[in-house]
């Protein structure tokens, strides 16, 4: 939690860690079609996979209802947001989320902000080290079953695969900006496509086989497949779970940055959140709705490593091995905006700290020329160690996903999108569009802590029965 404390020292000060602005086509190369891979390998990761085990809490009228919901505030929140990466005086760009936040709100709202954004990204770089995890024994684990049955444990520690995990992000963390980031982005997506597809496949041929799972209007039963209390609990965490699957809101001003000024970035934002919210929605819609009619109320957290599915093994693992490329990206578009923000309060707290500003450009074959700095590799690689561990003492995932998708839903994606457009339009108090806007900000609110209150059920009941570093798939 060293970036909220380094947030906090630069909001005391008064003084912004961001570079300054300059619109240099040099700077940016972006387009709609590179930020359109960013939030796709931002959106459609690990929340896909407990989907159609959302689904099955909520029923078939709840679950779609919830996961359009979902998505058009998600899409119609981001293109207020898309519209607040200028400084609204001197047209200067915002290079993250917390800088647009202090122009436009100023005030307290920017140490909340700071607060929101930074903890939800070191949030969802544990929860992705889990989900990877996972993957990793799950192809362990299908060989396994493949050659001992499906009634076999045929369990794995998860621990040496997190180390695994980490290892890779150690060495890719090493990638210097956001901007280096599109053809890992490209990548990533291609393979959240691959294993969105290949479970969407999966779940057809199970429905096409005629073995009709127990399915119903409102999900689980209460008193059947749980106790009425659980019930209760596990329709709030699926919300969670959902509001996390779309969660792209705190790297969206980040991606913005990478895009060149011309045509105008907030138009080919906008074009860029179309796409990817549209293209997410139908894949979800497909996988959460096609996973509850396999599998019905008895859907597994994990629709992929939760082995709902065992043949044909080789098909599973090539699912899962998308599911762990995918990751290793994703992870990165997450992480770059705490490193950069990291980064830039160290130069600007000791500008002439040769440890900190000084590096030397190293030639790599196929790679060009790379310039290395030793506060980089120190830095990124601790902060990575401390996600891998944090990940070992709490390998909880459907109830990670949902804690985490429910502390940024309200802030990040509805709350201040929606003040900055208010402020940034002087739209008057208690206007019909001021009422409306506002009265969708306190409805989010509340999902948002009913939301969390089901998630954190979720984790003390686990934490009962659970012993750190043990994890077992």
């Amino acid at each position: 939690m060293s970036t909220l404390m380094l947030d906090t020292m630069e909001l005391a000060t008064g003084k912004s860690t961001a570079a300054p602005d300059v619109d240099d086509s040099s700077n940016r190369k972006g387009t709609w079609v590179t930020a359109s891979a960013h939030i796709i390998t931002a959106v459609i990761g690990s929340g896909v996979l407990s989907l159609s085990w959302a689904i099955a809490q909520l029923g078939w009228i709840a679950g779609p209802i919830a996961l359009l919901l979902y998505s058009v505030i998600n899409w119609f929140t981001s293109t207020l947001l898309a519209d607040c990466c200028r400084d609204p005086v001197s047209g200067r760009r915002f290079s993250c989320y917390m800088d647009a936040v202090k122009s436009n709100l100023g005030g307290i709202n920017n140490k909340f902000c700071g607060i929101a954004q930074y903890a939800n990204l070191v949030g969802v770089s544990i929860g992705y080290s889990i989900t990877a995890a996972i993957s990793m024994a799950a192809i362990k684990r299908s060989g396994c079953f493949h050659k001992h049955g499906h009634d076999a444990g045929c369990h794995v520690k998860n621990n040496m695969f997190m180390i695994i995990f980490g290892i890779i992000e150690i060495i890719l963390s090493q990638i210097p900006n956001f901007n280096k980031l599109s053809g890992l982005s490209v990548v990533a997506a291609v393979m959240s496509f691959t294993y969105a597809t290949i479970g969407l496949c999966l779940s057809i041929a199970k429905v096409a086989e005629g073995t009709h799972a127990r399915t119903s209007l409102t999900g689980t039963t209460a008193g059947v497949d749980v106790t009425s209390a659980q019930k209760i609990w596990n329709c709030l965490e699926a919300l969670g779970d959902i509001a996390f699957s779309y969660a792209f809101s705190t790297v969206l001003i980040e991606i913005q940055d990478t895009i060149k000024s011309s045509p105008p970035e907030n138009e080919a934002m906008k074009k860029a959140t179309s796409i990817g919210v549209s293209v997410t929605t139908m894949f979800y819609m497909s996988c959460g709705l096609l996973g509850y009619a396999s599998f019905g109320n008895k859907a597994p957290g994990n629709f992929l490593t939760g082995f709902g599915f065992y043949d044909p093994y080789w098909l599973i693992d090539v699912a899962n091995v998308s599911i762990i490329v995918h990751l290793i990206g994703a992870y990165q578009v997450f992480c770059q905006p705490i490193f950069k923000r990291v980064e830039d309060w160290c130069f600007n707290r000791w500008p002439n700290n040769s440890f900190i500003k000084e590096g030397r450009p190293i030639n790599l074959p196929l790679c060009g020329v790379y310039h290395f700095s030793a506060f980089r590799l120190v830095w990124r690689t601790a902060y990575v160690i401390m996600t891998t561990i944090a990940a070992m003492i709490l390998p909880f995932f459907n109830d990670i996903l949902g804690l985490l998708g429910a502390a940024s839903f309200w802030p990040l994606t509805v709350y201040f999108p929606i003040q900055m457009h208010i402020a940034r339009e002087k739209i008057q108090p208690y206007s019909w569009k001021w009422i409306w806007l506002n009265v969708l900000v306190v409805v989010c609110l509340i999902i948002s802590l009913l939301a969390a209150a089901g998630s954190i059920e979720g984790i003390v009941k686990d934490l009962r029965a659970f012993k750190p570093f043990t994890s077992v798939s």
